[in-house]
């Protein structure tokens, strides 16, 4: 009975990684990695879930503003079997669309104008962080799991 609680709470089972380049370049406009999956005991993935997040901070102290855009996500609906103390690595392509501010706009617009925006965003405490998020489906576990890793996006 104690087996049967810890394989639906997904105890011993399947862990999964994300395996991610350094860096991402938005000319390309799309991530490719690996999703590596482990667990102590044969079970089966339905479908995973991946997602590209930024998290945009600006202001400091009380005044500081966080928000988070969706970049880009997609549902891998596959059945991966992953076997007991083996390890199973899947690729994947997410491809992703950058949100530009009217500000950011503006500041594409001429080498004077990106001077100002740049110093303008420098003033402001403006700075984003990415992230990459998969999280597993799998058949007779309550919890899914997840891994979540910092990514490097270059603009330009």
């Amino acid at each position: 009975m104690f087996g049967k609680v810890k394989k639906w709470l997904g105890i011993e089972g399947v862990k999964v990684e994300l395996l991610l380049p350094e860096m991402v370049f938005e000319q390309v406009g799309a991530v490719s990695g690996q999703l590596v999956f482990h667990s102590k005991n044969q079970q089966t993935v339905r479908r995973v879930h991946l997602k590209l997040v930024e998290k945009y901070s600006r202001g400091r102290g009380e005044e500081k503003l966080v928000d988070e855009y969706l970049l880009g996500e997609i549902t891998l609906n596959q059945r991966i079997e992953v076997p007991a103390e083996d390890a199973i690595a899947v690729d994947f392509t997410l491809p992703f669309t950058l949100h530009k501010s009217s500000v950011d706009e503006f500041g594409e617009k001429n080498f004077l104008t990106g001077g100002l925006v740049s110093l303008a965003k420098k003033m402001r405490a403006v700075h984003s962080e990415f992230r990459m998020e998969a999280e597993a489906e799998v058949e007779g576990t309550a919890l899914s799991p997840f891994d979540r890793k910092p990514i490097k996006l270059v603009r330009g």
